[in-house]
């Protein structure tokens, strides 16, 4: 055995706690550096793009002690159905999934019925139109991608079933999105069919503004429909929309971290004043 081996073998011995901890700095200190330096490579992707990135604000659900404002999810379904649904799906979402969240069961049901869904085969073998129920999902607007496109000048408009969580800073970006349609400044040159707007990348989007005035939509509960509100509501439909289990698994880790410290408590107790002193005796036989 060289030098070289037996030194490596003697720095990684158990018994060298010395080297052991020197060991655990320099992982620690490495695994700092290579987390710092991935970090600043985001930023500086981030900024380094070509849009605008969009403020930080002050959403009633961000906290992991605060739930979904559900007044707001029945506001912005209503800005989804009324301006949105014309080009997007959301067909993660069943109208069964809005009961007791936004609406009672009556009001989906009836929501449900205005739309018309093919079924079958019925005893015939024939396909046939029905109305609507609340196992049904809510519907596309386009029968396929191919008459998406062709609707769209080539365009596909995305489903937003979870179009909050894919896109970086969340309800941020879709916000500063629905809002930030301006006309381009000096120097910038737009093609035809396009829209400027500074927080989509390249700052030309093929969407037409959907918010385009106040009032658009009216709001059953009469809440004053401006552009911002609408955007702030129909942004909260979605982020609901990409996790409608949120407010419950918040629910849940409350009540857990809740039974977790009460749980601590006592052993605590029992590892201190009980569990330490049995640990520590010492048994002697004598003859």
């Amino acid at each position: 055995m060289n030098f070289a081996r037996s030194a490596s073998l003697r720095l990684l011995s158990p018994s060298s706690g010395a080297s052991f901890g020197k060991l655990l700095k320099i992982g620690v200190g490495a695994s700092a550096v290579v987390g710092t330096g991935i970090f600043l490579s985001q930023q500086n992707a981030s900024a380094s793009s070509d849009q605008l990135q969009p403020p930080h604000y002050p959403w009633s659900h961000g906290g992991w002690w605060q739930a979904f404002d559900h007044a707001s999810i029945r506001r912005g379904f209503q800005v989804y159905k009324q301006v949105c649904s014309t080009c997007h799906s959301v067909h993660r979402i069943a109208y069964r999934n809005l009961v007791d969240v936004a609406f009672t069961e009556a009001e989906a049901k009836a929501f449900a019925a205005e739309a018309t869904y093919m079924d079958g085969p019925d005893a015939e073998g024939e396909m046939f139109e029905r109305s609507g129920k609340l196992a049904d999902y809510l519907p596309r607007p386009y029968p396929n991608e191919q008459a998406a496109r062709f609707s769209n000048n080539g365009a596909l408009p995305p489903d937003l079933s979870l179009w909050v969580k894919a896109r970086d800073r969340h309800e941020d970006y879709i916000y500063a999105l629905l809002t930030g349609y301006h006309e381009p400044p000096a120097g910038v040159e737009i093609r035809n069919g396009l829209y400027y707007n500074p927080y989509f990348a390249g700052g030309a989007i093929g969407m037409t503004p959907p918010l385009t005035s106040n009032g658009q939509v009216e709001y059953d509960d009469g809440t004053p429909a401006t552009i911002s509100q609408m955007a702030k509501d129909v942004t909260t439909f979605l982020a609901w929309a990409a996790e409608p289990e949120a407010d419950d698994r918040k629910r849940t880790g409350i009540k857990t971290l809740f039974i977790l410290t009460c749980i601590a408590v006592p052993l605590l107790y029992f590892k201190r004043f009980k569990w330490s002193v049995v640990k520590h005796r010492v048994i002697a036989f004598k003859d």
